[in-house]
């Protein structure tokens, strides 16, 4: 394949990708959440594995620490995480979803389901399949 291709596959994602982000922050808005797409990504984590370590939660989301950081400080003054010193490492911090965290998460998720589904509702299933199998195996090249 050209190097071309390459490209042109890559702006494909890209522009997919944000624009599946910008929809879902619309309607966040819509449905006044008072969250960011990434932010309900740290919830959404926490809520299937609560109390993991700042490099944990970095590591299974994506986020470099810096934007981690900025993400749990907003989430800590709304309070839906909260930060707990770790028994174990005195240096580092354990993020708590807090019960007003749980709370939310539960109430959004439904909501935030549906708006996940929008982006495949004029896909087949073997087009999800599809798509499935060449994205892990891109990511997995990658790893």
């Amino acid at each position: 394949m050209s190097t071309e291709k390459f490209s042109t596959y890559s702006y494909l994602l890209d522009r997919t990708n944000r624009k599946i982000k910008q929809y879902a922050q619309q309607k966040f808005k819509e449905e006044d959440f008072d969250i960011t797409v990434d932010q309900w990504l740290i919830l959404k984590n926490l809520s299937i594995h609560n109390d993991q370590n700042q490099s944990q939660l970095a590591e299974v989301t994506g986020k470099d620490h810096p934007t981690l950081t900025r993400i749990l400080d907003l989430l800590c003054k709304k309070n839906l995480v909260e930060r707990r010193a770790s028994a174990t490492d005195r240096r580092s911090f354990i993020i708590h979803l807090t019960d007003h965290g749980i709370q939310k998460q539960k109430d959004w998720a439904p909501i935030v389901a549906q708006i996940r589904t929008k982006a495949w509702e004029n896909l087949s299933e073997q087009d999800y399949e599809d798509l499935k199998r060449i994205l892990n195996t891109i990511y997995q090249t990658l790893s």
